[in-house]
C-alpha cells in the first residue's frame, strides 16, 4: 500500500505537464499499465490520443 502511494504522488503531479489528465495516475498502480503510460508520456510529441487533444 505505501509503495502504491509512493507511485500515485509523482505521476499525479508530472502527467498534468504532459498535457495528460491526472486521473491516469490510476495506471501507475499496476506494472502492466504503467510501461505503456510511461511510453506514452515518453512519446507524447508523436502519439495522438484520441479526446486528449487540446
Amino acid at each position: 500500500m505505501i509503495l502504491a502511494v509512493l507511485t500515485v504522488i509523482p505521476f499525479w503531479i508530472i502527467l498534468p505537464k504532459f498535457r495528460l489528465p491526472s486521473w491516469c495516475t490510476i495506471f501507475s498502480l499496476t506494472p502492466f499499465t504503467v510501461i505503456p503510460l510511461l511510453w506514452v508520456m515518453a512519446l507524447r510529441d508523436r502519439v495522438k490520443i484520441p479526446g486528449l487533444e487540446r
